[in-house]
């Protein structure tokens, strides 16, 4: 029977690896739910003060609105989106001068 035990034992450290494994899938999985979930609460707020803003400037709405919306955005918790300046544009905020992408190096006396 030791043989039996041998293999029983091995089965058994499989399983608790198989274990650890899951949670660990599961903890990355859960951490990617919560970024999506955070950047799509975001994003709404970004286009509530985008509405706000041309209420304010074109329909004579209230400033209020603007304010409320900038309390919102302000009070919603960082992404890792907001961190990093958009791709192309350096943290200076001007363009970047780098060659264009393969695909993207056309003008308009190309049409």
């Amino acid at each position: 029977m030791g043989l039996m035990d041998r293999l029983k034992v091995q089965a058994e450290q499989l399983a608790a690896q198989a274990k650890e494994g899951t949670a660990q899938v599961q903890a990355q999985v859960q951490a990617k739910v919560d970024e999506v979930q955070s950047r799509r609460t975001r994003d709404q707020l970004l286009r509530d003060l985008g509405a706000a803003y041309y209420a304010e400037v074109r329909q004579q709405g209230p400033h209020q609105a603007v304010e409320q919306a900038l309390a919102a955005l302000d009070s919603a918790p960082p992404t890792t989106v907001d961190a990093a300046p958009p791709s192309g544009t350096p943290a200076s905020g001007t363009p970047s001068t780098s060659a264009p992408e393969p695909g993207q190096d056309f003008r308009l006396d190309d049409i």
